[in-house]
């Protein structure tokens, strides 16, 4: 849609400059395979089928009234599968609005904050929403964080843990060695990846006041749809949190939200499992196409980061999209090589690779 400078002039000025988020594409094609945005490949536990339907009981009659607006029942169950105070929980209509929450709430500082050139393409623009001022520091050759870098004067720091889109993972030794060099602004470990074999910080939460982690079940419990996301820190900065909810949406989160994100994270023998089984694909995965000659950097991640050093990588994700597959490609510097796969099933992960061997490297 093209708008007008003259149509513009209804707007405020600040939404004119704005640079909004573009979302992973949805695309409608037939026999898609969509390995673009890393969702999970499998179904949620069966218990957050049975608790959808509970709200649906007695003609839906329980949805003529208002949710729980502190959703006390899912902070109770995220505290108990996290192993911390349900006063260290926070929870929101997704992690995206989490981090809404946490740029406005902690980030607002005389002080630039710090994040990496390679990460969440997401808090550039909270930055410019919020008028956050922010310094990018450049990932290293081999596109890891470089934990010195963060020792110096800021207004708070946020790093995606595992790093998106490179799927590559801090220690815990590391994220706490940025703590310790910064205890008068805010850390936030953004863990949207976490449970598929990286280490949490929500164990250092307890020893660091200046600690806030924020986590999905859009990924690990395979609940995207229903866009469920939480915090963990100490109280005096889950008060601050919900201060800025309390200050825009007092009922973020629907009963179908609560319900069903209660019954995943009661169930978490079928959480580990899912996760185990996409670790399994994804190292079959990494095998296969390393034989192929792709470059693959080390994921702890539900998806790859992959390059193959003898095609272009847009060339390759558009001739990807011919065969119904999509891919996620960044044309950024730096990054302009790689290919974003998303993990999918056996079954899907051997469609990409067939077509690739039969069809686009034949």
């Amino acid at each position: 849609m093209n708008i007008t400078t003259e149509q513009m002039r209804f707007w405020s000025p600040e939404v004119r400059e704005l640079e909004p988020y573009v979302p992973g594409e949805q695309p409608k094609i037939q026999n898609l395979l969509k390995l673009n945005t890393n969702e999970n490949p499998y179904p949620p536990s069966p218990k957050v089928v049975a608790a959808v339907q509970a709200v649906l009981a007695d003609s839906a009659d329980v949805l003529r009234l208002y949710p729980d607006p502190d959703a006390s029942a899912l902070k109770h169950a995220i505290a108990a599968q996290q192993n911390v105070d349900v006063a260290n929980v926070f929870v929101g209509n997704g992690s995206d609005e989490v981090l809404a929450h946490i740029f406005k709430a902690f980030f607002v500082q005389q002080q630039p904050i710090l994040y990496p050139d390679i990460t969440y393409s997401f808090y550039p623009v909270y930055s410019q929403f919020f008028a956050v001022k922010t310094k990018v520091l450049p990932l290293n050759d081999d596109f890891e964080i470089v934990v010195k870098d963060y020792k110096q004067a800021n207004g708070g720091i946020i790093i995606t843990n595992p790093n998106a889109p490179t799927s590559i993972a801090l220690e815990v030794s590391a994220i706490e060695e940025v703590l310790q060099a910064n205890p008068n602004s805010v850390v936030v470990i953004d863990e949207a990846y976490v449970d598929f074999g990286a280490q949490s910080a929500v164990s250092l939460v307890e020893k660091y006041e200046n600690l806030v982690v924020c986590q999905t079940t859009s990924k690990s419990r395979s609940l995207a749809g229903l866009r469920v996301g939480f915090a963990i820190a100490q109280p005096h900065l889950i008060a601050a949190l919900e201060a800025v909810k309390n200050s825009f949406n007092s009922y973020p989160m629907d009963r179908f939200a609560i319900a069903a994100a209660v019954a995943s994270f009661e169930d978490q023998a079928y959480f580990e499992a899912q996760c185990q089984k996409v670790i399994a694909s994804r190292d079959k995965l990494v095998t296969e196409l390393e034989s192929m000659g792709f470059k693959v950097l080390p994921s702890k991640a539900n998806f790859i980061f992959a390059s193959l050093p003898s095609k272009d990588a847009g060339e390759l994700a558009a001739q990807l999209r011919e065969q119904g597959i999509i891919v996620r490609y960044f044309n950024k510097p730096r990054i302009n090589q790689f290919l974003r796969i998303t993990i999918g099933t056996d079954e899907q992960n051997q469609r990409l690779v067939d077509s690739l061997k039969n069809d686009i490297l034949a």
